[in-house]
Order: C-alpha cells, then sequence, then structure tokens
C-alpha cells in the first residue's frame, strides 16, 4: 500500500522550490500480522493497565522505519523501497508493511 505525506508533512525547502526536483522520503510501517501473535504488544498492554490506565483491548506494536531517497519518481521510488522489504526491512512471512512517500 503506498500513501502519500500531506505537504505540511514535507520539509519547508521542498514546499517552496516547486520548479526543481526533490528527492523523495519513504516511511515503511512494518507491523506483525494479525495472526501472529505479538507478546511485545501484549507486555506493553500488560504494563498500560499495571500503571493504572483501564479501557485498552489488544495491544499491537511494530516498526517506523524512514529513508531518504535519490529518486524523484514516486513509481520508481515505490519499486525500490518494495523490494527493500521483501529483501530486508520486513520479513514477508510474519509481517505485513506499508509504504509512505513523500
Amino acid at each position: 500500500m503506498t500513501r502519500h505525506c500531506s505537504p505540511a508533512s514535507a520539509p519547508l525547502y521542498r514546499r517552496h522550490n516547486k520548479s526543481a526536483p526533490t528527492n523523495m522520503k519513504a516511511r515503511v510501517r512494518v507491523t506483525l500480522k494479525s495472526a501472529v501473535l505479538d507478546p511485545q504488544g501484549m507486555a506493553i498492554g500488560n504494563a498500560l493497565a499495571s500503571l493504572g490506565f483501564t479501557g485498552i483491548g489488544a495491544v499491537r506494536q511494530g516498526k517506523l522505519i524512514e529513508l531518504d531517497l535519490a529518486e524523484t519518481d514516486p513509481v520508481r521510488a515505490r519499486a525500490q523501497v518494495a523490494q527493500m522489504c521483501k529483501q530486508l526491512l520486513a520479513n514477508p512471512v510474519i509481517e505485513d508493511y506499508a509504504i509512505e512517500l513523500c
């Protein structure tokens, strides 16, 4: 899945210099698949309950990876990041990933 960052989240130098091609930033959100047990998420949930936080159901945790890319074409950037995810950033057997391009 590819999402695009809102202009407000882009650095100022990118928003004000529209004539020059800009490199892209990618954010990759990696989470365990819903069928995979998440012991770290369970530990976070238990810790929150022990601190007195109530009304919390299941807790799932993941990781966010930000990449600065020397690519200006969104299609090529997304393909490049997808390859990174398949080869290194995510384990496709047990993890899902979402790519957001800025």
